[in-house]
């Protein structure tokens, strides 16, 4: 219920994923307090990331966990070996579609497109460099489309930790893995090298459109003339146009990647959620924050000696600040009895979730953060973001066929607004947005849980069978569907749960039913 992104370590100066934010968005979150001294216990540097993190759901493709490091400290962090193929912005500089952003939607659909004949260019001011998301995923969504090959590590199953109890213990079995970024971006690359993708490495200014092609340009003064134009930058928000206010919940975590003297997890099961407060009973203050805004640890053990540990806040309004975050994480590392001897990676996560989406139509295109494709109720978003490209890529490709047809028969060109358009319906089709809707009334809710409501809730949702809890953190459900797992999440859960949940829950679904009453027509 993961995902993170967006908000760099020691005080904003921001690090930039690819397929990051091209500029400053012109709605920004709120002000987060600047995170304080790193913990560590070696004065050898370390890297430090901010994140965006999707997950997936599970299956066989391996029965154990694999102990190696992710990685090891001070390899390269891009893929210098990789041979682009660069613009010469002064002999080509019109293309089928431009792509602003290279991160893991942007590939992928630059992939699909240019594999159908179309030219297309991707700008990205460092299109080699590694993702800084740490993704972690469930497998059978990445075995769906053909990436299984990209996992790093696999555990077989998960753990939830409700509370300290003998009845606290949730044991998921659904595979979860850890992507091997550097894999997955030199697969997306070195296909789109092989279709003849171009590469601009710059930033998108600005895009002007006119009735049949747009004009994108770009930091270094170039123009592109393009027919499309697709947003893959991000939570940036400024190709992308917005007609209502933005007022979105954050999902906000700390975490290292660390080599420790010993933890107490075990290597074949990784710990998807630890509720637990054993940590704050001697620190009343914390103990009083953490049952007002409940956070909980995420962690990855891949190996005896070496852990990725992850303090986070499902989700909040305004986001809990990193400070309080790191004072959490250490006070529970310390509980549990975790000594860090070397720090590998230190992360600072920030994601809005929710909210309204872009105007539609319009004519740049989205996709990923900036096209509102975060799970509003868990943070997912990597295996959504590319499970939508082959609908998002097939229909560019389509209409870009169609208007290419007409052109040769007729001698004219179709207007560039209904394509678009069209585009658009496609990306989100009522029942999508009604499945959104139904999400966004999820977080509404969770957002004012305690953290004994929050141990209820997630009780009441790991209770529930799996086509039910899998369909819902993957977003496979339809709508009718979910309102089957809600009446059952109701029907599985306590008196006093089902009491708070009506309290809580009745402003939001007042916004779902008036959400779905705008839709009934279509």
């Amino acid at each position: 219920m993961i995902s993170h992104a967006l908000q760099s370590p020691p005080h904003p100066s921001r690090s930039t994923p690819a397929g990051r934010p091209i500029a400053a968005s012109p709605h920004p979150a709120p002000p987060l307090p600047g995170p304080s001294r790193p913990l560590r216990s070696n004065p050898r540097p370390i890297h430090r990331r901010a994140c965006l993190r999707g997950r997936a759901r599970g299956s066989t493709i391996r029965s154990r966990a694999v102990a190696a490091p992710p990685r090891p400290i001070g390899s390269p962090r891009t893929l210098d070996d990789v041979e682009l193929h660069p613009l010469d912005a002064s002999s080509e500089a019109s293309f089928d579609l431009v792509i602003a952003g290279a991160g893991p939607s942007g590939l992928a659909v630059a992939d699909r497109v240019s594999r159908a004949g179309f030219r297309v260019c991707i700008v990205d001011p460092e299109p080699r460099s590694w993702w800084p998301n740490n993704y972690g995923v469930w497998v059978d969504e990445f075995e769906a489309m053909g990436l299984a090959d990209c996992l790093e590590v696999v555990w077989p199953k998960a753990k939830v930790f409700l509370h300290d109890g003998e009845d606290g213990e949730r044991f998921l079995n659904r595979p979860y893995a850890r992507v091997d970024r550097p894999k997955l971006k030199r697969k997306f690359l070195e296909r789109c090298l092989k279709q003849g993708v171009r590469f601009h490495v710059t930033k998108v200014e600005d895009i002007m459109h006119d009735d049949y092609r747009s004009e994108v340009k770009c930091s270094d003064g170039s123009v592109l003339e393009t027919t499309l134009v697709l947003d893959a930058t991000g939570h940036a928000r400024k190709l992308i146009q917005f007609d209502k206010k933005f007022d979105p919940g954050y999902q906000a975590a700390y975490g290292l990647l660390a080599e420790v003297e010993s933890h107490p997890f075990d290597l074949d099961t990784m710990v998807f959620m630890d509720w637990r407060d054993a940590h704050t009973e001697n620190r009343p203050d914390m103990r009083d924050r953490n049952k007002k805004d409940p956070t909980f640890m995420y962690a990855m053990p891949f190996s005896e000696k070496l852990i990725f540990l992850e303090e986070t806040s499902l989700v909040a309004r305004p986001p809990i600040a990193f400070d309080e975050l790191k004072k959490r994480f250490e006070a529970r590392v310390e509980s549990l009895g975790i000594k860090i001897t070397r720090v590998e990676e230190e992360e600072y996560c920030l994601i809005p979730m929710g909210s309204a989406l872009p105007q539609k139509p319009q004519r740049v295109l989205g996709i990923g953060g900036t096209a509102g494709m975060v799970h509003p109720s868990t943070g997912y978003m990597i295996s959504r973001m590319l499970g939508v490209v082959p609908t998002l890529a097939d229909t560019i490709v389509d209409e870009l066929s169609t208007r290419q047809k007409d052109s040769e028969q007729n001698g004219s060109l179709q207007e560039v607004t209904g394509l678009a358009e069209r585009v658009w319906q496609k990306l989100w089709p009522v029942e999508r947005v009604r499945q959104r809707d139904f999400f966004c009334f999820g977080m509404e809710v969770t957002l004012q849980l305690d953290l004994q409501q929050t141990r209820e809730f997630f009780g009441a949702f790991f209770s529930l069978s799996e086509f039910h809890w899998h369909g819902f953190l993957s977003a496979r459900l339809s709508f009718s569907e979910l309102l089957v797992f809600g009446l059952s999440l109701f029907a599985n859960s306590t008196n006093e749960a089902r009491i708070n949940l009506l309290q809580k829950g009745a402003p939001g679904l007042a916004v779902l039913l008036a959400n779905l009453a705008k839709t009934l027509g279509d």
